[in-house]
């Protein structure tokens, strides 16, 4: 997109992940929220789908990979980006080496599960065929407040 730096991009993307996010909040779901973007184009979206699809594999970011390689017609998705809204787990860290996907952008730090920097760097192994640049903290508070609101909501129903 002509006119804007890098950081402004990855800002305009951020927000359409959150948007996203907030989907799967009403569906009362994690509030993950990620898309795939090549060439300036948007060729992925997904956001948090777990309690819906009963499927342990449905985050945001698997949803967003398949949407991406059904359009590309192909599962290397190199030369693309993800945004999401929360750091990715050892699960999709691990799609994003294996899809050699080039950059990830994402919101906030997951302390708990993060697998591309806080507990694990599966993105920046050197030991794998393939790393992926990582750039995490774009609009990071409002990711935050996203899960933190939904966290506190399922609390105070008496759930973990």
């Amino acid at each position: 997109m002509l006119g804007l730096d890098p950081g402004e991009l990855d800002q305009r993307f951020m927000r359409q992940a959150l948007e996203l996010a907030r989907r799967a909040l009403e569906a009362a779901d994690v509030p993950v929220g990620a898309l795939v973007v090549h060439d300036g184009r948007v060729i992925g979206r997904g956001y948090n789908q777990r309690e819906k699809l009963q499927d342990p594999t449905a985050h945001a970011e698997m949803i967003a990979l398949t949407a991406a390689a059904e359009y590309l017609k192909h599962w290397r998705l190199e030369g693309c980006t993800m945004y999401v809204t929360l750091e990715p787990c050892p699960m999709c860290a691990g799609a994003l080496v294996q899809a050699r996907v080039r950059r990830l952008v994402f919101g906030a730090s997951d302390p708990k599960a993060g697998a591309c920097g806080s507990l694990f760097q599966i993105t920046a192994d050197p030991r794998l065929n393939h790393q992926v640049e990582t750039v995490g903290g774009v609009l990071a508070e409002e990711a935050v407040e996203l899960l933190r609101d939904f966290f506190r909501h399922r609390r105070a129903l008496g759930e973990k």
